[in-house]
């Protein structure tokens, strides 16, 4: 496919997948967010859902989704558009004929790469927004970014850009790489629905591994992106310094803070987007090609 129904397909499959999972995301990053213990302390993800539709109204699960709205059509396009470009790249670089498991996860992390330098900035405005703490401080998405701007300067906008870039890396090599793998020791659909169960297998399973090996760089990212540096220097500004601080001072098992909503989230959420995208592909293809 030219790129621009890569592109269109990714932004698709990206957007009905957002709508979909989009409460977990936020039950992610208040987990991710907390800090110790105590009775405030969320304790579960239904914890999480419950408190905030009983503390601050059922539409906070919502709260912050106009950036990553704005910038999931680029986003999954990019994911996609850039795993169908960067694969056969490789092939040629590496003179393979076809794509192997190690050449997929290439291509996956390389994507990734791509993938991260455009969402950092959206993600730090819709962290800022989803905390609990910031429930009062921001009127919207222009209000925060106004704030942002005026208080920490433009600088803090690339704030947790290395950890980010860190995140997708792993998601889209583990994601990517895994579909890979699974298909080949799939056996091969013999209809349309068995198609779609393959590729919904595939891609969930896939992206279950993709957020295993994130997780960590996720809370690292995600509490950089949170901190006002108004207040001073961080305690820590990238992702391998955060991961020290963090499983010292927590323990190792806070760099998993918040997987239960993630896994959940990206795990069948996988499987949507790889779907939708195959279906939608193949429609461009049948229809306007």
């Amino acid at each position: 496919l030219p790129f621009l129904f890569q592109f269109a397909a990714g932004a698709i499959a990206g957007v009905s997948e957002i709508l979909c999972m989009y409460p977990l995301d936020v039950a992610k990053t208040r987990l991710m967010l907390q800090v110790g213990t105590g009775a405030d302390q969320y304790k579960s993800i239904v914890d999480v859902f419950g408190r905030i539709i009983k503390e601050e109204g059922a539409s906070r699960l919502y709260r912050g989704i106009l950036p990553p709205i704005m910038v999931e059509a680029p986003k999954r396009a990019i994911k996609f558009a850039s795993n169908d470009t960067y694969g056969p790249m490789y092939m040629r670089l590496f003179n393979q004929k076809q794509l192997t498991q190690s050449l997929a996860i290439m291509t996956g992390v390389t994507a990734g790469i791509t993938e991260a330098l455009i969402v950092a900035t959206p993600e730090l405005v819709k962290i800022r927004l989803q905390a609990k703490e910031n429930a009062g401080r921001y009127a919207g998405t222009m209000d925060c970014v106004r704030k942002i701007y005026a208080e920490e300067g433009l600088k803090a906008f690339a704030n947790g850009l290395e950890a980010t870039i860190w995140r997708h890396a792993l998601w889209n090599g583990g994601y990517f790489g895994s579909i890979f793998g699974i298909k080949k020791l799939m056996p091969k659909a013999e209809t349309k629905r068995g198609e779609l169960a393959v590729n919904f297998a595939a891609g969930a399973i896939g992206g279950t591994v993709g957020t295993t090996l994130n997780t960590p760089p996720d809370v690292v990212k995600t509490r950089i992106q949170n901190y006002n540096s108004a207040k001073g220097p961080p305690p820590y500004t990238t992702f391998l310094a955060g991961a020290r601080t963090i499983a010292r001072e927590e323990g190792v098992r806070a760099l998993y803070k918040g997987y239960v909503p993630k896994v959940l989230r990206l795990g069948p959420g996988g499987g949507i987007l790889l779907v939708v995208y195959d279906h939608v592909t193949t429609y461009m293809r049948d229809h306007f090609l």
